[in-house]
């Protein structure tokens, strides 16, 4: 087989040390020799790694995506030769790897001869951006967790605020809810912290708050919301970090948001995942394999099987479900219409990730030509072919018992 690269190497990263395994020519024209050596994963042993691949005049290096163990040799190797993460999965399926070869041994193997592909690393700083997202992402569902923690805490006391409430964390229910940490039981003092419109449901919250507060309760309570009010704080810290973060990205930002069901934290999230550069994606077609969010066919012998679309981008697809949902919930957009016309034959999981497919495409779409969102239109199906609409719906007035007479307006 044909060589790719002449000095190459792979790299088998643990915890504590890497193994690297440099292939390069040997002697006679038609050999290679391969060298092997054993660093330490301190900056200084990755900086003696650096040295060592460079002294060998290598241009290459591939390595396995193993956890949070490659970003200290990738930071250190970024700017001195070009590194290919490699997922292990694709690795494990090349066939004609011997049992005695090491794992660096095998990926240098591999790599001198164009066997492997490289994974999507973006740029340094949006990976910063990435991790401050996640990171806030985390402090959100664990505030969530603490509310709901908080009903539990509700219900075991026998105290129904969430059936009048609408949001116990809105001002009247904080307001409750701090009175109630601070041991007050009184329904009647209860009620009277109802701000707004609940004034009017005051006899409906003294009902509801008339329980079996213990003392038990109440602490569980004030440490919840001592928690929230920690982790409302760190939200907010996180929010101005990564507000200015975003300043290299701020027009691509921009640009997202003209899309139905993305805010400002769902374009920071997705920017965070995926950059604003679109170059490593030849097609919207190879963006939405990556995030595994491609349509798929599993058919064999004219059996069709149920498919899944994989894990792929986990923290991505979280965020384009939240904005699918909030797309689908905007009146006369197109996403509403393609879900509502597809949860008819397909039902609500496999629609929502139709529409999610959609939105995926139309970002491609955006950031590689730098232009805002158009939105095809909630009639977008019904235009699209005039005759099958009049068709289906004259089908379904005469099984109705109705006869139709179809006439065009006259202008």
């Amino acid at each position: 087989m044909d060589l790719m690269y002449a000095r190459c190497a792979g790299l088998d990263v643990h915890k504590a040390t890497v193994v690297a395994c440099v292939r390069m020519p040997g002697p006679r024209p038609d050999a290679r020799h391969a060298e092997t050596q054993t660093f330490a994963t301190t900056l200084r042993g990755l900086e003696a790694l650096a040295a060592w691949l460079t002294a060998h005049g290598v241009t290459h290096v591939a390595m396995e995506s193993t956890g949070v163990y490659w970003r200290p040799v990738f930071a250190v190797l970024e700017g001195t030769v070009q590194v290919q993460l490699v997922n292990a999965r694709h690795v494990k399926m090349l066939p004609g790897r011997k049992t005695d070869v090491r794992d660096c041994e095998w990926l240098a193997q591999l790599l001198e001869c164009g066997l492997l592909r490289g994974s999507f690393i973006p740029p340094a700083a949006v990976r910063d951006l990435r991790d401050l997202t996640r990171l806030r992402k985390a402090l959100i569902r664990e505030r969530g967790h603490h509310v709901n923690r908080i009903a539990k805490t509700l219900e075991l006391a026998n105290i129904k605020l969430g059936s009048v409430v609408t949001d116990i964390m809105g001002k009247t229910g904080r307001a409750i809810l701090q009175a109630l940490s601070a041991g007050l039981d009184d329904p009647e003092q209860l009620a009277a912290c109802a701000q707004g419109l609940l004034r009017k449901k005051q006899a409906a919250l003294r009902e509801a708050v008339e329980g079996r507060l213990t003392p038990h309760y109440a602490f569980l309570l004030q440490q919840h919301l001592a928690l929230i009010d920690t982790l409302d704080a760190h939200i907010t810290t996180f929010d101005a970090r990564i507000e200015a973060a975003m300043a290299p990205f701020a027009e691509a930002a921009a640009l997202m948001q003209t899309m139905p069901g993305v805010a400002t934290r769902a374009a920071e999230a997705i920017l965070a995942e995926t950059g604003m550069d679109m170059s490593p994606f030849p097609t919207a077609a190879h963006f939405a394999s990556w995030a595994r969010l491609c349509p798929g066919n599993h058919e064999s012998a004219g059996k069709r099987r149920p498919t899944t679309t994989g894990k792929g981008a986990t923290w991505l697809r979280a965020t384009l479900q939240e904005a699918a949902w909030a797309a689908v919930r905007t009146k006369k957009s197109y996403y509403r219409a393609l879900y509502y016309r597809l949860k008819a034959r397909g039902g609500p999981k496999k629609a929502i990730v139709a529409v999610q497919h959609a939105m995926l495409v139309a970002l491609w779409h955006m950031l590689k030509r730098r232009v805002p969102h158009q939105d095809l239109g909630a009639d977008y199906f019904a235009q699209r072919n005039t005759e099958r609409t009049l068709r289906h719906h004259v089908r379904r007035l005469e099984q109705l018992g109705y006869q139709v007479l179809l006439a065009k307006e006259a202008a």
